[in-house]
């Protein structure tokens, strides 16, 4: 994974370097972007802590932003830290109400977890404790 990463980085800064070559690339003012710019902070610490009570959308992309070579996502379950790597967006899941950051299934390859809508299916972590369905992440 980490070497398709730099594979890919490496084709983007050759294209790039190529337009600049043919004289492609044009200039654009930020003001014909955006008149009122757009504003971020950095991140800190603790930025990487996943919240439960998001959408399994939202929670879905926080993880793949973050993963790895990034400092990757972070949960606390049974007063230890997890830290999640990948999860898959479970499509057409229905909609319900339920306590978020429950683990709803654990099989030896994977689980799923209660988000504000609907779950995730967590694919890879590490985490050195056991744990087992009805287990709950902290809320924080």
């Amino acid at each position: 994974l980490l070497q398709l990463a730099f594979t890919e980085c490496a084709n983007i800064l050759y294209e790039t370097i190529e337009l600049f070559k043919s004289g492609a690339p044009t200039k654009i003012k930020q003001n014909d972007i955006d008149p009122v710019g757009f504003y971020c902070s950095g991140r800190i610490e603790g930025d990487e802590i996943i919240n439960w009570n998001q959408t399994s959308r939202e929670l879905f992309n926080f993880i793949r932003a973050i993963c790895t070579p990034g400092p990757q996502a972070r949960a606390f379950l049974n007063k230890e830290e997890m830290k999640i790597n990948k999860a898959i967006e479970i499509k057409n899941a229905k909609s319900y109400i339920g306590t978020p950051g429950t683990i709803l299934i654990k099989e030896k390859s994977f689980f799923i977890v209660k988000t504000k809508d609907t779950f995730i299916k967590i694919i890879d972590y590490n985490y050195s404790k056991k744990f087992k369905v009805g287990d709950r992440f902290e809320i924080r």
